[in-house]
């Protein structure tokens, strides 16, 4: 059994004077125990509102969400306080996302506080050892966010995240914020981590060539809902879904000959107001006349009369 499984989740948010906006549509996923899913699309599409429906940081507006066998939609608020001990989040802004009020050691503390584990002697030993995990010196606890660069700021907010010892971990967009120099040193810390731990991971970014160093599975997302999802090696090498491959060739890959830009024309869709069938094809260089008639399925396709790993949704291939 999976340890998450996402059915048709979808969050719409209401519009004043106008339709409402379809963030997520219908978004069906799983991330096993021990496992690295990216989920990765361009600005807008819907990443981070997935990432916070999981959570129920925001509440979705219909599908379900199983986590360890509970199903986290029909669970009260009380009741999801006791499963966030195993469901923790990296926010993107390493520096909005800590009080500036509180010493670093209260802030990695804190979830221990709050779900009351350990007394105040337990709890300093667990943040020195956080500390140390996240490679900061244990004189940090006693010093305020200001102090601290960017990378070392989103080192804090990943030892509180892992805290509670959590068993699933979703980072939202965790190095985008950061220099390109200090993105790979945060990269390969969650990477390390995610090895010692066996933590499960969802690991959401707008870069692919952030996503393939991290991910067993990579979900890839357009217009709210997922595209084409398969493994990592195989997305990289052979995506099937048009937008994917646009996506990767942007991405410059040592040891790999540059294939041609592929450019899309026009801007993303209104999310108010998606086109009817396949979403993409108002900017597909591939499109056919089913795809603005028809929403193809994310299903497992064939290529030459063979099934290929992953899923996608596309009509180019046959089901």
């Amino acid at each position: 059994m999976s340890l998450l499984q996402v059915n048709k989740l979808s969050k719409t948010y209401p519009n004043l004077g106008g339709p409402p906006v379809q963030a997520v549509s219908e978004v069906s996923l799983h991330v096993d125990e021990g496992e690295v899913l990216g989920v990765v699309g361009e600005s807008g599409c819907g990443k981070s509102t997935l990432g916070r429906s999981l959570l129920r940081l925001i509440e979705p507006s219909s599908g379900e969400v199983i986590f360890a066998g509970k199903s986290l939609t029909r669970l009260s608020q009380t009741e999801m306080k006791a499963v966030r001990r195993d469901m923790q989040v990296i926010f993107q802004d390493p520096f909005g996302s800590l009080n500036p009020r509180h010493t670093v050691g209260y802030i990695i503390g804190e979830p221990l506080i709050v779900h009351r584990r350990g007394n105040k002697a337990e709890r300093r030993r667990r943040v020195e050892e956080l500390l140390g995990i996240v490679g900061l010196p244990q004189d940090a606890a006693d010093r305020y966010p200001h102090e601290f660069s960017g990378g070392q700021r989103q080192r804090i907010a990943i030892a509180r995240a892992l805290a509670l010892d959590p068993k699933l971990l979703i980072a939202d967009e965790a190095v985008s914020a950061l220099d390109v120099s200090i993105q790979s040193q945060i990269i390969n810390l969650i990477a390390d981590l995610q090895k010692r731990l066996s933590l499960a991971i969802i690991f959401i970014s707008h870069d692919l060539s952030v996503i393939r160093h991290v991910s067993d599975r990579i979900a890839v997302m357009y217009l709210g809902r997922i595209v084409e999802v398969g493994p990592a090696e195989e997305i990289m090498q052979a995506p099937k879904h048009p937008y994917t491959q646009a996506l990767l060739s942007a991405v410059p890959r040592p040891g790999v000959a540059r294939t041609e830009r592929i450019k899309l024309a026009g801007e993303l869709p209104d999310p108010t107001d998606p086109p009817s069938g396949c979403a993409f094809h108002t900017r597909c260089p591939k499109v056919m006349d089913v795809c603005r008639l028809e929403r193809p399925d994310l299903v497992q396709r064939q290529i030459d009369g063979h099934p290929t790993p992953g899923e996608a949704a596309c009509h180019l291939y046959p089901a």
